[in-house]
């Protein structure tokens, strides 16, 4: 089936549709399957190239393939579910069977995976046909999207600036319209830093909401993002439910997510908690940008204080990094002991993973109880407050040649990472975060805000994002210069 040219206006109508109203589209016939993949083939083959979100693609013709199969489904009364017929390209973290799995890393840049992971999985089994892989960090460390197997990915609204990440491809691919919605997985941010910095939304959900093999609660979790709140709830609804593989996972029917997000918020009690008092270095402009979100929620009938958990940030960060250490040498001292493959990776991969060996058995047990200390401290703030907001960054996209700030507003950063300390709190916590778009600062760059829920409270913080979006509408007031138009 040979790859036509459709008109630029028709493929700008189908891939400006949010993806709740293009799975409608397609479920009621009014879109072929197969003018859906030629719509977003094509305006990938225009926009991909400035930006490089979007790696490994299998040929185009195997994508249509596929779509026309998506098509004879529906034919014979056989519909998969709400992705059906969706192009989607899957985080190169994450095993998409017959697609490249190199996790940004020259050690593994001919693997093709031999299966899905389990979220994998549920999005193919409701209709989704992959297209690709989006770019990510190497192993998805830092907040910056460049590795050597695909190279750099640049920002929606400047290619010449950092996307972000690690989810930084998933990012700009949702917010120059190249996917309807996408996945990404976030341990330090990676679902929220590249959501501020590309103007989209990014749902990091309760631990175990998306399914995870294991006893061990790490910080890190699978979740999606999307342009609106609707795309964000109903691709989560794919993505989430227990299974008994996952012994942590949450027993909740993920249909719950597919109602409506509607909800008189008026009486609610949102603690801001900036900068922390001063503890963390933040980009001159920025406060000011995300404290702008006030009289947004104020219009809500919530009030917005300062507020903080009566717990010492310091604590916080030595925390997260003991907890990180840790978790990234288990799953990388393999690929480190060998000389020739520790030469390859990136140094701040080699940082990790030393630090990691370094650490006792007391070191780890003594951060695991900080860290529930910590979530204790943050329940006792949830006794007076409904919903806490802090910002999703701590600076604007910088330049993509930058492998990461050495310093902000003066202040020395002393790892690759600490320039994102902002998010290391609620990561620890396990709570449902959303980041969303706040603005643009005076240069013209987007910011978001984490808006963080109580325990499992990840509908909850749906709706009020969802509300926030109705009073705002970042995403379509001002998209990417390169899809204004078509």
């Amino acid at each position: 089936m040979a790859l036509s040219r459709p008109e630029r206006h028709l493929v700008h109508d189908i891939v400006a549709l949010d993806a709740v109203s293009l799975s409608r589209a397609i479920r009621q016939r009014t879109l072929s399957c197969v003018e859906v993949m030629q719509a977003y083939l094509s305006h990938i083959e225009r926009v991909n190239p400035q930006v490089n979100a979007i790696v490994g693609r299998p040929d185009p013709e195997l994508s249509l393939a596929r779509a026309h199969e998506r098509d004879e489904q529906l034919n014979r009364g056989e519909y998969l579910g709400w992705m059906h017929g969706f192009p989607h390209a899957v985080k190169d973290l994450a095993a998409a069977a017959g697609l490249p799995f190199t996790m940004g890393s020259p050690l593994f840049e001919d693997q093709v995976a031999a299966e899905d992971e389990l979220f994998v999985a549920r999005m193919r089994a409701a209709g989704a046909i992959f297209i690709g892989k989006t770019n990510t960090p190497e192993f998805g460390f830092g907040s910056q999207t460049y590795n050597p197997v695909w190279g750099t990915t640049g920002n929606a609204y400047d290619p010449a600036l950092t996307a972000g990440g690690s989810s930084g491809g998933a990012a700009v691919a949702v917010a120059l319209r190249m996917v309807p919605v996408a996945d990404g997985s976030d341990f330090m941010g990676s679902l929220r830093n590249p959501a501020a910095f590309n103007n989209v939304f990014g749902l990091r959900p309760s631990a175990g909401r998306i399914p995870e093999p294991g006893f061990l609660v790490s910080p890190a979790v699978v979740g999606p993002m999307a342009r609106t709140t609707e795309d964000l709830a109903a691709l989560l609804s794919v993505m989430a439910g227990a299974d008994p593989g996952a012994p942590l996972s949450i027993d909740e029917d993920p249909a719950v997510f597919t109602r409506s997000l509607e909800r008189d918020f008026r009486g609610t009690r949102i603690a801001w908690v900036g900068d922390w008092n001063r503890h963390l270095a933040t980009e001159p402009g920025l406060l000011k940008l995300c404290e702008s979100s006030f009289a947004v929620f104020e219009s809500l009938g919530c009030s917005v204080e300062s507020a903080l958990p009566d717990f010492a940030p310091e604590k916080i960060w030595e925390t997260f990094l003991t907890l990180r250490w840790w978790g990234i040498a288990a799953a990388g001292q393999d690929f480190y002991r060998p000389k020739k493959r520790r030469a390859r990776l990136k140094p701040e991969a080699v940082w990790e993973i030393e630090n990691g060996l370094g650490l006792s058995g007391l070191d780890v047990s003594a951060a695991d109880t900080a860290r529930t200390a910590l979530y204790a401290a943050v329940q006792r703030l949830f006794e007076s407050y409904d919903f806490v907001l802090a910002p999703s960054a701590q600076v604007f996209p910088f330049d993509k040649n930058v492998h990461w700030p050495a310093e902000i507003d003066g202040r020395a950063m002393d790892t690759y990472h600490r320039w994102m300390e902002t998010v290391a709190c609620w990561s620890l916590t396990g709570l449902p975060v959303l980041s969303m778009p706040v603005g643009f600062g005076t240069q013209g760059l987007p910011m978001g805000v984490q808006l963080i829920g109580r325990h499992q409270a990840d509908l909850a913080v749906l709706q009020l994002g969802h509300a926030y979006e109705q009073a705002t509408h970042w995403v379509h007031r001002t998209p990417p210069p390169s899809v204004v138009g078509g």
